[in-house]
C-alpha cells in the first residue's frame, strides 16, 4: 500500500482545535481560510503520494553514495526535488518578501508531516534548509538576507546546519572549528564536522552551510561560539556562483535508516580547494566564511536554527508513525489468519482479532492525538508572531516554548513505539525487509536522537520551561485540560436514534462523556502533581529532579496529546448529535479519543508516581556497579 496523506483530519483539526479561522484574521494571513488550506493540503497530497512516496522505497535499497568527495543521491531523488522546488513547497512558511507564499506555519506543519511520511530520507533536506533559512532572516544582515535567502526558497540552494565535531556531540563548548578574520571582512574557517544532513548531495546547485566556530580571541564555553555562512560555491554580489569553497566532503555515513540522506562528513579548510580571498591575490587553503551578526553569539543565532528543526523533527516523528500505522492496517486487512476467538467457519482476516484491534488503535490513537498537539503548537508560533495585542504575543510564545520539547521529545518517542507495532502486526512478515514495515522502524530510531536527545528535550522542558517560572505555563495547560473534561462531562447524551445506527459502538459512545472527562482530570492531576513535586525540592537534590526529567517529558506528551485528541472529539460528538458532516469520520474520531481515555492517558498516573517517588532508586548505585 502507498501513503494517503490524511487531509480529512488535518482540515478538522484546523478547524477544530487549531482554530485556523483566528488565525486567518491575523495581519499577513488575511487569505489563509479554510478554503485556501484545503487547496494547498489537497495539492500537496497529490505531489507527495505521486511523486515523493514511491521513492521511499528505492532509498532504502539504493541509498546515497561518494566518490572522491561527490554525493550522488538515490535515483529519481534530483528529478523530484527540482519538481519540489519549482511548485513552490520550500517557500510555504516563509515570507513573500523572499518569494516564499508566507502562509501560516500552521499549514506549513501539516505539508511538512505529508512530506515526511512520504520520504523521510528526501524529507530531510528540504527541513534543513527551511531551519537555515529562518536563522539567516533572524540574524542576517540585510545583504546576507539578500545574497542568500531567495535562492534558498526558490530550491535552487539548499542549506545545513554545522554543529558537531568528533568531540563535541551534545556539548557545543567544546567546539574547536577555528574562524580566521581576514583583511576584507570575511573568514578562513578550518576545521572538521560530522553528521551534516544533506551536507553534500548533488539536488542543487548550491549548498549553504551555517557553521558553528571560534574566533582567534573568543572566550572558551558556549559564550565564545560565532555563527558563520560558508557556501559550497562563492556567491557573487550579482547572486551568480563563483568558484568552489574549501570545504569537502571525505565521506557519508552508512546508517540503521535514513539511508538516502547523505549524512556528511565534512573537511573545512583542508585545502582540496583552495581559494583566494575575494580582495584576490594567492590561493591558499581555508574555507570562506561570513560572520553571522555578533562575535560570540553564535549558539544563540543557532537556536533559532534548532528550535524550527526540534519542532519540524517531532512532525517527522508523527509522520513516520501515521506511514507505519496505514501499512499495517492495510496488511491486517488482507492477511488472514487463524479463526476469529469468537468463533468463525473459516480463518478471518488479522483485523477481526482482538489484540491485533488494541495495536491498531493504539497506533491509530498515538498519531492522531500527537497530530492534535503538533497543530495546536504551530497555532501557538503564528499567535505569537502576528497577533496585534503583545501581551497576547507574549503568552502564546511562551506556551510555544514550553511545547516545543514536548512535541520533539514525545512525538519521536511514540514514534519508536508506533512502528514497532507496526512489524509486531505484520508478524514475521513484519520482519522481513521485503514488505516495508522494517524501514519505519529503522527510519523512525534516529529521531529521538538527533536535534536533541529526548533527555536534552526534558531538561530544558523542566529547566527553563517549568522550573525558572515556578511551574506556571504548565499549572496553565493542566488548568485547559481540566476546562475541556468539564465540557464533555456536560455534553448531552446522543438521541437514541443516533446510537441506534452505530450497533457495536453504542455503548462505548453513551459512556464516553465520563470517561474521557475523568482521564482528562486524571491527567492534569498528574501534571500538577509533578510540577507541585519538583517545585518542593527545588536546588536541594538537583539529581532527584532531573532523574525524572523523561518521564516528565512523556507525561506532558501524553496528556497534552490526550487533551488535543480530546478537542477534536468533543467537536466530533457533537457533529454526530446533531448528524453533521461524515459520520463515520465522527465516530472514529469520538471512538478513538475514547480509546486514548482508556488505554493511553491512565499511563500519566503511573508517570507522576515515577517522577514524585521514584528518583532515590535511579541514582542509587555507585557508577562502578554498572
Amino acid at each position: 500500500m502507498s501513503y494517503v496523506a490524511p487531509v480529512a483530519d488535518m482540515l478538522f483539526n484546523m478547524e477544530h482545535v487549531a482554530n485556523l479561522e483566528q488565525i486567518s484574521k491575523l495581519p499577513g494571513f488575511e487569505d489563509a481560510n479554510l478554503e485556501t488550506a484545503a487547496a494547498v493540503l489537497e495539492e500537496c497530497a497529490k505531489f507527495n503520494q505521486d511523486v515523493i512516496a514511491p521513492l521511499n522505497w528505492i532509498g532504502d535499497q539504493q541509498p546515497s553514495a561518494v566518490n572522491q568527495g561527490v554525493v550522488t543521491t538515490t535515483p529519481g531523488f534530483k528529478e523530484a526535488f527540482a519538481q519540489y522546488a519549482a511548485a513552490g513547497w520550500q517557500g510555504v512558511q516563509h515570507g513573500s518578501h523572499f518569494g516564499g507564499q508566507g502562509l501560516p506555519k500552521l499549514i506549513a506543519s501539516c505539508c511538512g508531516e505529508m512530506l515526511n511520511a512520504a520520504n523521510l530520507s528526501f524529507a530531510l533536506c528540504p527541513l534543513l534548509t527551511d531551519g537555515a533559512i529562518e536563522a539567516l532572516d533572524t540574524a542576517g544582515s540585510e545583504e546576507q538576507k539578500t545574497r542568500f535567502i531567495p535562492s534558498m526558497i526558490a530550491g535552487e540552494w539548499t542549506g545545513t546546519m554545522n554543529l558537531t565535531e568528533p568531540q563535541a556531540g551534545s556539548d557545543l563548548s567544546m567546539v574547536r572549528t577555528r574562524a580566521l578574520p581576514q583583511a576584507d571582512g570575511s573568514y578562513r574557517i578550518f576545521g572538521q564536522k560530522i553528521y551534516i544532513t544533506y551536507g553534500e548531495h548533488d539536488m542543487a546547485s548550491n549548498i549553504i552551510h551555517l557553521v558553528l566556530a571560534r574566533t582567534p580571541d573568543a572566550p572558551e564555553g558556549v559564550k565564545g561560539i560565532s555563527l558563520f555562512i560558508v557556501p559550497k560555491f562563492l556567491v557573487k554580489a550579482d547572486g551568480s556562483l563563483g568558484d568552489r569553497n574549501d570545504v569537502f566532503c571525505t565521506s557519508i555515513e552508512h546508517k540503521l535508516g535514513i539511508k538516502a540522506s547523505p549524512t556528511a562528513v565534512l573537511l573545512y579548510g583542508d585545502g582540496k580547494f583552495p581559494i583566494a580571498a575575494e580582495s584576490g591575490g594567492k590561493a591558499e587553503a581555508g574555507a570562506i566564511g561570513y560572520l553571522v551578526g555578533e562575535e560570540n553569539r553564535g549558539l544563540e543565532y543557532m537556536f533559532v536554527m534548532m528550535n524550527a528543526a526540534r519542532f519540524a523533527v517531532g512532525v517527522q516523528g508523527i509522520a513516520v508513525a501515521d506511514r507505519a500505522y496505514q501499512k499495517a492496517a492495510s496488511f491486517s486487512k488482507d492477511r488472514v489468519q487463524s479463526r476469529d476467538v469468537g468463533g468463525s467457519s473459516a480463518p478471518v482476516a488479522i483485523a477481526h482479532h482482538p489484540d491485533v484491534r488494541r495495536m491498531l488503535m493504539t497506533m491509530r490513537a498515538h498519531v492522531e492525538g500527537a497530530r492534535a498537539m503538533a497543530m495546536a503548537t504551530a497555532a501557538c508560533f503564528d499567535l505569537a508572531h502576528q497577533h496585534p495585542d503583545a501581551q497576547q504575543r507574549q503568552v502564546q510564545q511562551r506556551i510555544y516554548e514550553f511545547m516545543v520539547p514536548v512535541v520533539k521529545g514525545w512525538s519521536t518517542e511514540m514514534s519508536i513505539e508506533v512502528t514497532s507495532l507496526g512489524v509486531q502486526v505484520h508478524g514475521g512478515m513484519g520482519f522481513i525487509e521485503e514488505t516495508g514495515a522494517a524501514q519505519f522502524y529503522r527510519d523512525a530510531r534516529i529521531l529521538p536522537i538527533y536535534e536533541g536527545t529526548t533527555a536534552i528535550q526534558a531538561n530544558d522542558l523542566i529547566g527553563r520551561k517549568t522550573l525558572r517560572e515556578g511551574g506556571a505555563t504548565a499549572r496553565a495547560i493542566a488548568a485547559e485540560m481540566r476546562a475541556t473534561a468539564d465540557l464533555w462531562r456536560g455534553l448531552a447524551p446522543l438521541p437514541q436514534a443516533s446510537l441506534a445506527k452505530v450497533q457495536r459502538a453504542e455503548e462505548a459512545l453513551r459512556g464516553s462523556p465520563k470517561a474521557i472527562a475523568a482521564q482528562l482530570d486524571a491527567a492534569a492531576h498528574a501534571i500538577e502533581q509533578s510540577v507541585q513535586w519538583m517545585l518542593s525540592v527545588g536546588k536541594s537534590d538537583i539529581h532527584a529532579i532531573f532523574s525524572g526529567s523523561v518521564n516528565f517529558l512523556k507525561l506532558c506528551g501524553l496528556a497534552c496529546s490526550g487533551w488535543q485528541l480530546g478537542r477534536a472529539g468533543l467537536a466530533a460528538y457533537k457533529h454526530l448529535a446533531e448528524e453533521k458532516g461524515d459520520q463515520a469520520f465522527m465516530l472514529s474520531k469520538v471512538m478513538t479519543t475514547r480509546f486514548y481515555a482508556d488505554h493511553l492517558l491512565p499511563q500519566t498516573t503511573a508517570l507522576a508516581h515515577s517522577i514524585c517517588a521514584g528518583a532515590d532508586a535511579v541514582m542509587a548505585l555507585e557508577v562502578e556497579a554498572f
